[in-house]
């Protein structure tokens, strides 16, 4: 069996842990530099504030509606996702963390264990230790455990949270109440053939012949059937490595001044090093992009690009910085107000495992200061150690007028009682 926790309007939950006057009452949460919305409470969905609306547009109505707006704050986010999915990993030893709000868990040799039961304890516990409100759905598939958790989600009052197929009869009266956009997997190209096929459920998608959707949808559309007939075919995913990183941001206003983009572009790319370094990866491949906002018609526009290959591979926080920086200065046009800009290495290979290069390496030093950054950095935090290029105040600058204190992972917001 499968289980799919979802935590219920997990950034406007996670405001509301620290915050219980807002319990009940709509909240929104922005995107980076305070550009649209991200995500909404019930309460705020429920009032009309589409997903996606721009706050410059949208501001009046939420001020009209009491809809309390808040600048994403995903230190605070990220570090709650964490304590719920350490709390999952009390129920069962394979959990994959599908999303910063969601999770599937195999339950493997799991007999004997009633697992409405078992749902139930799952949700409480993460209630009770984090304030986070879940919702549990269990299947005998990863496709039917997603079916199960909108069940569960829909109807709270029915199921308590908690819903799990483990019949043949929930099966079918599942699959013929669950519209086709909303099955995990169907994408809008799928449900245009099937819509075109005459299918309107999930129940309609199921009961196509398996030798027409296999020729039309490939193993990917069979393996999909399958799973809604109950036949596993999916499993947990491995935490892989990744072969790309990119660090790509806007920034909070149009900027000209090429000193602070060259000091944009050097966070970007020790960012990209960080990470490559903490899947013990080195790249080959250094890609820098700056572009100018191509929403204001008025302004001189350009966008450009710059590729750096390195005759070695690295992670050096020194090395892809400096070669970072060269690179947009060879791109940056005076006159020019820049947006955007990112960093982007590629070409990865394990770093204690590549061909070595006879005439040319990175200096051995590297390695060591890189290990006693980053070692100096998880204890203190905060990017206590940073290059001499970057700002020293300021790792992320972005727009974030609403923003709430990171309660959880700084010790200066920690909430004090009197």
């Amino acid at each position: 069996m499968f289980a799919l926790v979802d935590c219920n309007n997990f950034y406007a939950s996670c405001e509301r842990v620290f915050n219980p006057n807002l319990q009940g009452k709509p909240i929104a949460i922005l995107s980076n530099n305070d550009g649209c919305v991200i995500s909404r409470s019930d309460e705020a969905k429920a009032l009309g504030l589409p997903m996606g609306a721009p706050i410059f547009k949208w501001d009046n109505f939420c001020k009209a509606n009491n809809i309390t707006v808040f600048s994403s704050n995903y230190p605070l986010y990220g570090d709650m996702s964490n304590r719920v999915m350490k709390i999952l990993e009390q129920f069962s030893p394979d959990v994959e963390v599908y999303s910063i709000d969601e999770a599937f868990v195999a339950f493997k040799g799991f007999k004997y264990v009633h697992f409405n039961n078992y749902g139930h304890q799952i949700r409480k516990r993460i209630l009770k230790w984090t304030g986070i409100p879940t919702c549990v759905g269990i299947a005998p598939t990863k496709s039917l455990s997603k079916v199960a958790n909108k069940i569960a989600r829909k109807f709270p009052e029915k199921t308590g949270g908690v819903y799990v197929i483990d019949s043949q009869e929930k099966r079918l009266k599942a699959l013929q109440w669950i519209k086709l956009e909303d099955v995990w997997g169907i994408g809008k190209s799928l449900q245009k053939q099937l819509k075109h096929k005459g299918c309107k459920k999930a129940i309609d998608f199921v009961n196509l012949p398996d030798a027409w959707v296999r020729k039309n949808f490939g193993s990917t559309g069979f393996k999909l059937k399958k799973e809604l007939e109950g036949i596993p075919q999916l499993e947990l995913d491995e935490v892989k490595n990744k072969r790309a990183i990119a660090t790509t941001r806007s920034f909070d206003f149009s900027y000209d001044d090429l000193n602070y983009i060259k000091e944009r572009i050097a966070t970007f790319a020790t960012n990209c090093a960080e990470k490559l370094r903490k899947q013990g990866s080195s790249c080959y491949v250094i890609y820098v992009t700056l572009s100018s906002n191509r929403h204001k018609k008025d302004d001189k526009q350009h966008r450009g690009s710059a590729v750096i290959n390195l005759p070695y591979p690295t992670n050096s926080s020194l090395i892809i910085s400096a070669e970072a920086v060269k690179a947009v200065t060879s791109i940056f046009k005076k006159d020019i107000k820049y947006k955007k800009a990112g960093v982007i290495v590629s070409g990865l290979v394990p770093t204690n495992n590549f061909q070595l290069n006879m005439f040319e390496r990175e200096d051995p030093k590297h390695q060591p200061l890189m290990k006693s950054i980053d070692n100096l950095n998880t204890k203190y935090g905060d990017y206590k150690i940073k290059l001499a290029n970057q700002d020293l105040k300021r790792t992320w600058k972005m727009r974030q007028e609403r923003l709430s204190p990171r309660y959880t992972t700084n010790i200066k917001d920690i909430i004090v009682v009197k």
